[in-house]
């Protein structure tokens, strides 16, 4: 079982209302947790205008005489609290407080009506959330986007269900989390609606609007599809032919798939990397061209989903749970599809490290380096070099263990290494690994090859 994530305290007063995280201390709000998101957005893309209303369901874990929530740029018209207009509430700078008295442990309702023209918000890794394309909609969230389209406790290690409904004009194509419930046209709007059973952070919740067709690109062993512009359905059968082979590959090495299916968003307009939400991979146009070229990309987005979606880090300071899981999951690819194999991937990357600046600590790499390119091969080689010392079989069934034990949970690196231990017979052996490569900056040697 999970533990809960540790908050502070709220006492009603200015300033106690944040959940805090040190990487963005600006987001997040204590004293509950979400159960539910209900989101019904009705957005105008020609005129980038949104009207939305928002149900939340919380459970007090502390008596409240104030619950705040994170929205930005867009503007409030009511509040309601368990079905009675809220008398009380302001929003400024980010956030909402929404004065009502709750008991410790009481399930609560906040109805929140609001919209505007959303925006990207201004962050210290560039612009994050609701954000126009050429034609539609990308939602890019990670790491605290989530408040630009909807109000939230923006925070990772608080997940919960959604159910997403989007009603624009019927020439788009709209996607988000979860199972397709309903889609019903009216004149010239449709609205689309959007389960997503498993728990999900804020940052992994997602909208793509565009002039998109759908391809079907696998039925087994998880249900596969590409949502794209019709001008580049030839290249993405292509760029994307081996991913069901991917998948067959991740499911055998990390356990089954955590969701009920997974889609591909190739959008019109080119972006500079791709992107991850649950059960959604996003990339740019410029990421296919019909000769494979990303083909790493598509497997890092792919492992995500059990890598940062199923088992999310309960705080930020545990980003290379997600990304040196990726990254290794990459080397995995190339070494199962005929390219440089892991051990000669995690080579090539050590030595390319070791001319870097060493001011990077795997474990707590702080908000400036958590999406640095280091910490995502750093955290590739603590998994080979892992590898070596257990051994295939053992290392393969603790990554299919730590995905059952935590499934769509929210993790630590001490949980990680907690099961890491039992999978060897030397438990000094392993905590001095982790301690070499994850509790400090400089870069230790590789060990020498045993096989």
């Amino acid at each position: 079982m999970v533990a809960p994530l540790k908050r502070q305290q709220n006492n009603g007063q200015p300033g106690a209302a944040t959940a805090g995280d040190p990487y963005v201390p600006t987001h997040g709000n204590g004293g509950y947790h979400v159960e539910s998101y209900e989101l019904d957005l009705d957005y105008r893309v020609n005129s980038n205008r949104l009207s939305s209303k928002a149900t939340i369901t919380a459970v007090a874990d502390q008596a409240l005489s104030r619950i705040s929530f994170d929205l930005a740029g867009l503007r409030v018209s009511k509040v309601s609290v368990n079905g009675r207009r809220a008398q009380r509430y302001t929003h400024r700078s980010g956030k909402l407080h929404i004065w009502a008295n709750i008991l410790d442990g009481a399930e609560f309702t906040v109805d929140i009506q609001y919209g505007g023209n959303p925006k990207p918000e201004e962050s210290p890794w560039g612009e994050l959330g609701w954000e126009e394309l050429t034609e539609g909609v990308i939602v890019a969230s990670q790491p605290s986007g989530a408040a630009t389209w909807f109000p939230c406790n923006d925070h990772p290690g608080d997940k919960a269900h959604y159910r997403i409904t989007v009603t624009t004009d019927s020439p788009y194509h709209v996607v988000a989390n979860g199972r397709l419930v309903s889609r019903r046209t009216k004149a010239s709007r449709t609205s689309w609606v959007f389960d997503q059973a498993a728990p999900m952070a804020t940052y992994l919740a997602t909208v793509q609007i565009g002039r998109y067709d759908v391809v079907e690109l696998a039925a087994s062993p998880v249900t596969t599809r590409a949502v794209l512009p019709a001008a580049q359905i030839r290249d993405v059968k292509v760029d994307f032919g081996r991913q069901q082979d991917m998948m067959k590959l991740f499911c055998q090495l990390f356990g089954p798939y955590p969701f009920g299916g997974y889609t591909v968003v190739v959008t019109d307009d080119p972006l500079e990397i791709p992107l991850e939400a649950q059960g959604v991979s996003v990339f740019g146009s410029n990421h296919v061209d019909g000769r494979r070229g990303s083909e790493r990309l598509v497997a890092h987005e792919l492992a995500h989903q059990w890598f940062g979606n199923s088992l999310t880090p309960a705080s930020w300071q545990h980003i290379w749970l997600n990304e040196g899981f990726a990254c290794y999951a990459e080397w995995l690819w190339s070494e199962e599809s005929g390219g440089l194999s892991a051990a000669q991937q995690a080579t090539r990357a050590h030595t390319r490290l070791k001319s870097l600046e060493q001011d990077l600590l795997l474990s707590d790499p702080g908000p400036e380096l958590m999406f640095d390119d280091r910490l995502y091969k750093r955290g590739a080689i603590t998994l080979h070099v892992l590898r070596q010392h257990l051994g295939d079989d053992s290392f393969f069934e603790l990554l299919r263990t730590w995905t059952k034990t935590y499934r769509h949970g929210s993790v630590t690196t001490n949980d990680f290494i907690e099961l890491a231990v039992t999978f060897s017979p030397d438990e000094d052996v392993v905590r001095r690994l982790f301690a070499d490569w994850l509790d400090a900056r400089e870069l230790p040697a590789l060990p020498k090859r045993r096989r």
